[in-house]
């Protein structure tokens, strides 16, 4: 009876939309986790970054309107599509009404990782969970951005750019030799243009499988393999200024953002610097970083000083941060040193974008100039001849 009646009260909490999705989801019953969009995930797969963009900004809405944490969990979680975020959030929920704080009940989840969990900790130490949710939210939101310019930026001109290829092999298999059958056929001898343009669709037609093959690997290589990306990553910086220039104004972005987020919300500047640094895994900062984090903590050197010596970092940031340290304004001077790199990322971003695109439609007419000049000059070329033979 008391369960009956606490589901009543529950369902007069709710907002009609609310109410529908429930009853939606309830007649659905248990196999409704089958058709959900992420009911293949594993259990203890990460949340979503886009369902947690929308979950902080929710749950940062409904902590200022004075809900409670737990209040708040249950109302999102209720009537919402996604089955494995329903019961992450609930799982939360339980957690939470059982007497463990808020950050312990996200981490024994296991899909959310420390920066979320810190700062969440932070919010609650602080008595301001909902400004950790807002900050979460909002470092999220530009990170999504930023990676939406970059694959925008490299994805499509690739796509361009391989398709222009698997033309130019075809017309090597397909058109050429037909051309150069047509010409035997009629008995004429090509000119020496013509042979060489023949020679080069024979040695396509030899080697074209272990092109592919091998195209494929370095790409795979390139993606998969950490050291050999950083090394390729890091050749293509040293030869191009711009692609440096962006590479360093995105990390340095990632890193003081965090860092400001953190370090605001009331978390010590020591494990600010070693949760931000987490955020650079897999590149050659994310050690540098956590080297200048253990000198700056364990022999008082000033955290701008520790940046400038042990770091690849910008000598602006080492600038800033030593401002910051003087005059007690830290947290000020990495907020102006984010907006400053998020202009700076977004104009860089926009000139690799140009010049990408450049790059692409060069390579695509040369591509597209060899797939004519192998297929058709060659009929130019003996057309004249063919006619006076003719005669």
């Amino acid at each position: 009876m008391k369960a009956m009646k606490q589901e009543m009260e529950d369902q007069a909490s709710l907002s009609p939309a609310q109410a529908a999705l429930q009853a939606r989801a309830m007649k659905m019953g248990p196999n409704a986790e089958k058709n959900d969009l992420f009911s293949n995930q594993k259990r203890k797969s990460k949340f979503p970054k886009k369902e947690l963009i929308k979950f902080c900004r929710g749950m940062a809405s409904m902590l200022k309107a004075q809900i409670n944490t737990s209040d708040a969990l249950k109302y999102y979680a209720q009537g919402h599509p996604n089955a494995e975020i329903r019961r992450t959030l609930l799982d939360v929920k339980s957690e939470i009404d059982a007497g463990a704080p808020t950050y312990v009940a996200f981490a024994k989840t296991k899909k959310f990782d420390d920066k979320f969990v810190s700062l969440v900790r932070a919010g609650t130490d602080s008595g301001q969970i909902h400004k950790a949710f807002d900050s979460i939210s909002h470092r999220l939101q530009k990170e999504a951005e930023f990676r939406a310019k970059m694959r925008k930026a490299t994805i499509l001109p690739s796509i361009i750019i391989c398709a222009l290829i698997g033309l130019f092999i075809i017309a090597q298999l397909k058109i050429v030799p037909e051309v150069e059958g047509l010409l035997s056929d009629v008995k004429q001898e090509p000119d020496n243009f013509s042979k060489q343009l023949f020679k080069i669709s024979h040695v396509v037609k030899k080697v074209w499988p272990f092109f592919v093959i091998g195209m494929a690997s370095v790409v795979c290589t390139f993606l998969f393999v950490e050291k050999v990306r950083n090394f390729v990553i890091s050749m293509a910086m040293s030869k191009w200024r711009l692609l440096r220039q962006l590479i360093m104004g995105m990390r340095q972005m990632l890193f003081l953002g965090t860092l400001n987020m953190l370090h605001a919300n009331g978390i010590t500047l020591a494990k600010s610097i070693q949760i931000a640094a987490a955020s650079l895994k897999g590149t050659p900062m994310f050690q540098e970083l956590i080297d200048a984090g253990i000198r700056y903590q364990s022999s008082g050197l000033p955290f701008s000083e520790a940046i400038r010596k042990f770091t690849s970092c910008d000598a602006q940031v080492a600038h800033m941060i030593g401002i910051g340290e003087r005059s007690s304004s830290l947290d000020a001077q990495l907020g102006l040193l984010v907006n400053m790199y998020e202009e700076d990322v977004n104009q860089l971003v926009n000139e690799f974008t140009a010049a990408v695109n450049f790059a692409s439609l060069v390579f695509a007419s040369l591509l597209i100039s060899m797939v004519f000049i192998g297929a058709f000059l060659p009929i130019f070329l003996m057309g004249p001849r063919m006619m006076n033979s003719a005669m």
